[in-house]
């Protein structure tokens, strides 16, 4: 159910040697693995980096790790790290647990498919499609000297699509309006072997690059709706202080698959450490999304994602709001602080808690003044309503706060 074997902790450094030409759609350039297990790379785009594939070895299939899950490599605070993710859409039994073909039968040739897709599929990884979370997991690794107690701060540097295509989908029993949609009906005895019988509905969207700007498309007819694309990681997190097999579906206050779409490249997230190494992971990557995601997914598919992991010390000064108990993110314009819950309603009175107990921490103001900031200048947004746990974020304006970041 969860990982075939351990690999060592970290492996040496290699040459990338000569690899073919990438094949090209669009634009966009497809990213197949670079290697087939952890790897310093010392030289060229990825110099001075740890790179991590999505292998049987270095995955878990609709879990996240625990205490107990060991590390698929170990680093220093500060140092980077580039996973190549693999999205669950195009993989899973409704859509015949077998990218080739289901992609293939969408125009795609072999070599727009990712390997690592068809490795994970061909193998023998057990996965049960009503019992287990649908994502592929990619780690933990080990961040040396993170206690618990501790932050981990994680900077996302980049994140590139690694396929010229993404997959909606809208699945029985989930989704903003289960018992509505998908209109197909369900048949006896669904299987990867007959995908039809599990009447959900997934749509291609193919993705094209101009200049440095990726869109999706969504075609209709003879005509398409155009739409930019703002890829993110849907799950990243730290392992929780667990022995029990972790779902991978509701995000809790470790992270997991909070769908927070404004994490793109540039920006940050906090977590706070619940066990010695910090044990990060990440995987879910999204194109884009609407705040809610309704349908299920967002506009899902792989992506190469490239993150500094940096160890903030309990007690730092650094760490923003004192403290970091749930997830917390950071822009470049907000401080995003995040609350959750199986109730809507709930969520929001968490996120609003967890913003006033932010702002009197950070900027020493009363809770009187931090309540009545929020209600007069902060949106609250629908993080997602489709992971059994619901998210809420608020939108914290930096900008707004330059009178006490001055002094």
């Amino acid at each position: 159910m969860i990982r075939k074997s351990i690999m060592a902790l970290l492996v040496g450094s290699f040459s990338m040697g000569v690899m073919a030409a990438p094949a090209v759609m669009d634009g966009v350039e497809v990213l197949q693995p670079l290697f087939d297990e952890p790897t310093y790379i010392e030289s060229g785009k990825y110099a001075d980096s740890l790179y991590i594939p999505s292998t049987v070895d270095t995955i878990l299939w609709g879990y996240l790790p625990n205490k107990l899950t060991p590390p698929v490599a170990a680093i220093e605070s500060g140092d980077v790290v580039v996973f190549d993710t693999v999205s669950h859409e195009g993989i899973l039994e409704d859509q015949g647990r077998n990218p080739l073909k289901y992609f293939g039968s969408h125009g795609y040739s072999k070599e727009f498919v990712l390997e690592d897709a068809v490795a994970i599929t061909s193998s023998d990884l057990e996965h049960d499609f009503f019992k287990d979370g649908p994502h592929i997991v990619t780690g933990p690794v080990e961040i040396k000297g993170a206690k618990k107690g501790d932050v981990l701060k994680v900077d996302i540097v980049k994140l590139e699509p690694r396929v010229p295509y993404g997959v909606i989908s809208n699945r029985h029993g989930k989704g903003a309006l289960v018992g509505e949609y998908p209109r197909r009906k369900q048949q006896p005895n669904p299987s990867a072997e007959f995908p039809e019988r599990f009447g959900n509905v997934s749509i291609l969207s193919p993705i094209f690059k101009e200049g440095e700007k990726y869109f999706g498309k969504l075609p209709s007819g003879d005509k398409n709706i155009v739409f930019p694309l703002n890829p993110f990681m849907g799950i990243m997190g730290v392992a929780p202080d667990k022995e029990f097999p972790i779902h991978s579906v509701p995000p809790q206050y470790f992270g997991g698959n909070l769908d927070v779409k404004d994490l793109v490249e540039g920006t940050s997230a906090y977590y706070r450490v619940n066990v010695d190494g910090g044990m990060f992971f990440t995987g879910d990557s999204h194109f884009t999304q609407g705040d809610g995601e309704v349908a299920l997914t967002a506009l899902e598919a792989s992506v190469r994602a490239t993150f500094r992991l940096t160890v903030l010390k309990e007690g730092a000064e650094a760490i923003p709001g004192a403290f970091i108990d749930t997830p917390l993110g950071e822009t470049a314009e907000f401080w995003i602080p995040v609350g959750l819950d199986e109730d809507l309603n709930i969520a929001m009175q968490n996120a609003t808690r967890e913003s006033i107990r932010f702002l009197v921490n950070q900027y020493g103001i009363s809770e009187e003044i931090a309540l009545a900031y929020l209600s007069a200048n902060t949106d609250f947004a629908v993080s997602q309503v489709v992971d059994k746990t619901k998210g809420i974020h608020a939108k914290i304006r930096k900008s707004d706060f330059a009178e006490f970041e001055a002094e």
